[in-house]
């Protein structure tokens, strides 16, 4: 498949009560032995692909090594492969248009793209993120390709878990609903583990769910139930990996 053919292959894995399982991968070899077990897709995480690379997450890892690195699992996997590009490296909508051209030359099919303010612990308001959005929706039919832009609020990342209530999803489905109409594909709500709040969120979401699995979070199959239509594992595999070799690693030099 070419670029546009596996975007739009991607696009269809989206089915709530039927979730796209994407376990995050951070480099070429990591990508490739996901591919091996099973995947349809291959998605990256910024937080395992920063570490990997010996710097910490929102952006400390300089932009021509995140796209050197998601070019390079591109490369290396049949698979439709999304980035996850944090806040686009910029906050202008002309830059963040180049970023993304930048993204999509490397032959990945989308990306996630969150709402935190990098340099704050805010959100971009609601109506100046639909605008980001819309600049990579903009970009990405300037490129030809059909990009999945799944579009990530950090609500519920930023307050503790036992203060998520309805107010919150109201937030955050005002939040849904301005970026699909900013051409956005798909809803990210991690952090977010109550089945009831979550229920809501996939019902009245514009937008297939993606959910994050963490500890405390409802299984695959409850999540199915629920209307989530994509799963993904954020940095739990690279530290599940990082675990093994340091157990493997204590072992030989016992």
């Amino acid at each position: 498949m070419n670029q546009s053919e596996k975007a739009r292959a991607f696009a269809a894995l989206h089915v709530p009560g039927e979730p796209l399982i994407l376990f995050n991968a951070w480099d070429a070899g990591s990508a490739k032995a996901i591919a091996e077990a099973g995947a349809q897709a291959i998605a990256t995480g910024s937080w395992s692909v920063a570490a990997a690379q010996g710097f910490g997450d929102r952006e400390a890892l300089p932009i021509e090594l995140a796209l050197a690195n998601a070019a390079r699992i591109a490369g290396a996997v049949d698979l439709p492969v999304t980035l996850d590009f944090e806040g686009g490296y910029a906050v202008d909508a002309g830059a963040l248009a180049a970023n993304f051209g930048r993204v999509l030359a490397t032959g990945v099919i989308g990306c996630n793209f969150e709402d935190q303010v990098m340099s704050s612990e805010s959100l971009h308001p609601v109506r100046d993120q639909a605008r980001r959005v819309e600049a990579l929706r903009r970009e990405a039919e300037r490129a030809g390709v059909p990009a999945f832009i799944n579009a990530r609020t950090d609500i519920f990342l930023k307050a503790k878990v036992d203060t998520h209530d309805n107010a919150a999803v109201d937030h955050a489905l005002e939040r849904a609903r301005a970026y699909a109409d900013a051409g956005a594909s798909g809803f990210f709500v991690p952090g977010l583990a109550d089945e009831r709040l979550l229920a809501r969120v996939c019902k009245d979401s514009p937008l297939p769910v993606n959910a994050m699995m963490f500890p405390g979070m409802p299984d695959r199959r409850r999540l199915a139930d629920i209307g989530v239509g994509r799963i993904s594992y954020g940095p739990g595999p690279y530290r599940l990996a990082m675990q093994a070799l340091a157990d493997a690693a204590r072992s030989a030099f016992g």
